[in-house]
């Protein structure tokens, strides 16, 4: 069952809180111009990208009785077409508040926080930049960019700084909520009744940080019944 909004502004919120507690990390411009794990993307610019993707809550507004919602999974597809915009968009962020990196996201999260608590505790149909989606769905989708990204940005601090450099800025019950929800998607399209068996190892499946790999899927979920197997998702995966 999805969440609620106020399940998914609740996680948010917590898993904003424990992502910020690495702001000390952001501030340092020598790490900052290291390489992330995403191709192509400085580890500043994937901390920018935060910052623009609770942009994208703060500016939601209410729309019309009867607008039609596009579903999360609709909502998260629309991803891939725009994967060159965004990181352009990106780019032209990190270089504008690059004297301030923290700042800037900091900001964006509190006008995120400040929209959400308005709207907050109806669940509306609101504007968002891709098209209109229930608050609740828009909220799981910060959700999803937090700990997408938080996770990103843990692998690429490890990379540079070692492996015990940091903690991890992953919240659990952001996480759980997260393959939860990503896994609700393929179970509307495909009818398969399975569950998560490893959330961390599904959650960079499905979002593509993780190549393929049949094993590795059926290390990361699981048939509920034990005379059933996991199918190959290779053709429905990455969500994102």
């Amino acid at each position: 069952m999805p969440a609620d909004v106020q399940t998914a502004a609740t996680t948010l919120r917590t898993q904003w809180d424990r992502l910020h507690g690495w702001v000390e990390h952001m501030a340092d411009p020598r790490l900052g111009r290291e390489p992330s794990v995403l191709d192509g993307w400085s580890v500043v610019e994937l901390w920018a990208h935060l910052g623009r993707a609770m942009d994208a809550l703060a500016v939601c507004t209410p729309l019309p009785e009867g607008t039609v919602p596009l579903s999360l999974g609709e909502y998260l597809g629309t991803y891939a077409g725009r994967a060159q915009d965004v990181a352009e968009t990106t780019r032209a962020l990190a270089a504008e508040h690059a004297a301030d990196p923290v700042g800037y996201v900091t900001a964006s999260a509190a006008a995120a926080f400040a929209t959400l608590d308005a709207l907050l505790p109806a669940d509306p149909v609101v504007q968002a930049r891709r098209g209109p989606v229930r608050l609740s769905t828009m909220t799981v989708s910060r959700v999803v960019e937090l700990v997408v990204h938080g996770d990103d940005l843990h692998r690429s601090v490890r990379r540079v700084r070692g492996a015990d450099a940091a903690p991890d800025p992953v919240d659990p019950g952001a996480l759980a909520l997260v393959a939860d929800e990503l896994l609700a998607i393929v179970r509307a399209r495909g009818g398969w009744d399975l569950e998560v068996a490893d959330a961390r190892r599904w959650m960079r499946l499905a979002a593509g940080r993780a190549p393929y790999d049949v094993d590795e899927l059926a290390l990361a979920l699981q048939p509920r019944w034990t005379s059933e197997a996991v199918p190959d998702l290779g053709r429905m995966l990455p969500l994102l």
